[in-house]
């Protein structure tokens, strides 16, 4: 069983053997995450997906907040943040859900993980965090990589591809909005469970309102794979997956830890290829590479780059 211990000691502990095994597990349930909406889409509309996920998140969550004895409504001034983090990350959903009707799990697992690139960015502009050459090296390499994916015209790209590719795009880029709010407020101090609780909760109406303006409907009774998908998502992924990297992140060194998640678009990038027999080109091959090297980079060049304190704000969307 993994505790939490003093961030103190944590940062100069090794990861130990059931550490990797735990962070290489989260990495394959995150990469498949994308896999599993799109798996699911048939029966059930992308937003729908987001809704359904989030008001079956929040249960669970409220149970785990309780069971681990958690003061939820102490009043400890996050309100306002809390409610700006959950308005973010609404948004963010809905971008993240509809880019996946359009594009492919491979494309957005990879333009999602661009979300480190925007918190480097974003913490030296709002927090004055200093870069190091190799930071901006790393930032440069994502930055081709994202541009060459999107910009070299493919045979199996389209225009709703690429306003696909765009949309994850933009919720990375709130993903690194939300650190950023986190880092920047009192959310900082506040206990995993309340700030994913902020998220999930006000993620609820926006979700059900950009369903209903986008027309979405349910026109048949989700089958035995969706709904599993389902569960998968709800409390696999929300209920759980992110609560785990917390107390990791807490246990030992979130530097350390964060390299672990640059795997995560490989394990996308396969779980794609063979579920859903995704197109994989050397173009695309080499892009992400170039993602994933250049989030290396900016991720440990330097312990002074921001490391995301939640963990629904980390390496772990969708």
């Amino acid at each position: 069983m993994i505790s939490e211990k003093s961030p103190l000691l944590s940062a100069e502990r090794p990861l130990p053997p059931r550490a990797i095994a735990l962070m290489l597990l989260l990495c394959v349930s995150w990469g498949f995450n994308q896999v599993a909406v799109k798996l699911a889409l048939p029966d059930i509309p992308p937003l729908w997906q987001g809704l359904i996920r989030s008001l079956g998140a929040l249960p669970v969550l409220l149970l785990i907040a309780r069971f681990r004895g958690t003061k939820l409504f102490a009043r400890d001034g996050t309100l306002r943040a809390g409610l700006l983090l959950g308005v973010i990350f609404g948004i963010e959903f809905v971008m993240i859900f509809r880019g996946l009707a359009l594009t492919s799990a491979s494309r957005a697992v990879v333009f999602l993980y661009t979300a480190p690139f925007f918190v480097a960015l974003g913490s030296y502009r709002f927090l004055g965090e200093r870069l190091r050459f190799a930071q901006w090296a790393g930032l440069a390499l994502s930055f081709a990589g994202v541009a060459l994916a999107i910009g070299v015209p493919q045979a199996d790209v389209d225009a709703n591809v690429l306003w696909g590719d765009i949309l994850i795009v933009g919720g990375g880029a709130l993903w690194a909005a939300t650190t950023l709010t986190v880092k920047a407020t009192r959310l900082r101090h506040a206990p995993a469970e309340k700030s994913l609780i902020y998220q999930v909760t006000l993620s609820i109406p926006i979700l059900a309102l950009a369903a209903l303006v986008s027309g979405e409907t349910l026109t048949r009774v989700p089958g035995p794979l969706a709904l599993s998908l389902m569960v998968y998502q709800t409390v696999w992924v929300v209920g759980l997956t992110f609560l785990l990297w917390w107390v990791l992140v807490k246990t030992y060194s979130a530097s350390k830890l964060s390299a672990f998640t640059f795997i995560t678009p490989l394990f996308g990038v396969v779980a794609s290829y063979f579920i859903l027999h995704d197109t994989l080109t050397p173009v695309f091959g080499a892009a992400a590479l170039l993602v994933i090297a250049g989030l290396f980079l900016v991720n440990r060049a330097s312990p002074a780059v921001p490391v995301p304190i939640d963990p629904l704000l980390t390496t772990t969307k969708t």
